[in-house]
């Protein structure tokens, strides 16, 4: 029988510069954003979660490391999970940066397999850390004899898994939905080349 491992995946709530493209800029949840995480881990079922993974940026570690401090669980902070890098764009509002560069955005938002942010990460490249970071979670797991993990990160990267999870075009990353605050499950498999498998519940 195919071994399953499920994530459930928490974005951070609101922050300090929410209305920006904050990337690895390490703003500080807002009290509305942290009532936004808490709220939604208290209509889960806490205690079934044996681990904590999570993006070492404050707006996810500071509530990962307090809650997994409750629940006696261990908290393992992965660099992997940090927001896409947006290079000059960090900060900056996408009303702002369409004034001055209404093109390079459009055409961002369109085919971010294509363009990239200026000095920014490239959307394979943000693929390939993700992939390698879900790795080394599963790696943790099957060591410890885990099967359900709690991960507290940013929205690119969720919506990347949820892209993978539902077999559609990289492309299509930006359109998928990632709301502040709230959780998503995925199931991981391993095929028989020791690929990730990844689907949504």
């Amino acid at each position: 029988m195919q071994k399953v491992w499920i994530i459930d995946v928490l974005r951070h709530g609101e922050t300090t510069l929410s209305h920006t493209l904050r990337g690895h800029l390490d703003d500080a949840l807002t009290q509305t954003g942290w009532q936004q995480m808490q709220t939604t881990i208290e209509q889960m079922q806490p205690s079934a979660w044996q681990v904590v993974f999570t993006s070492p940026l404050q707006r996810c570690a500071t509530f990962a490391q307090r809650f997994a401090a409750q629940m006696n669980l261990n908290c393992d902070m992965d660099a992997n999970f940090k927001e896409m890098y947006f290079g000059d764009w960090e900060g900056i509002s996408t009303a702002q940066i369409y004034q001055q560069s209404p093109e390079l955005l459009t055409n961002f938002w369109q085919q971010p397999t294509q363009y990239t942010a200026p000095n920014g990460e490239s959307l394979l490249d943000f693929q390939s850390r993700i992939q390698q970071g879900l790795f080394l979670v599963i790696e943790k797991m099957q060591i410890q004899q885990h099967e359900h993990a709690l991960l507290v990160t940013h929205g690119g990267v969720i919506k990347l898994l949820r892209c993978l999870a539902q077999h559609q075009p990289l492309d299509d990353l930006l359109k998928m939905q990632a709301s502040l605050g709230q959780l998503y499950r995925f199931k991981i498999t391993l095929d028989d080349q020791q690929q990730l498998q990844i689907s949504e519940e």
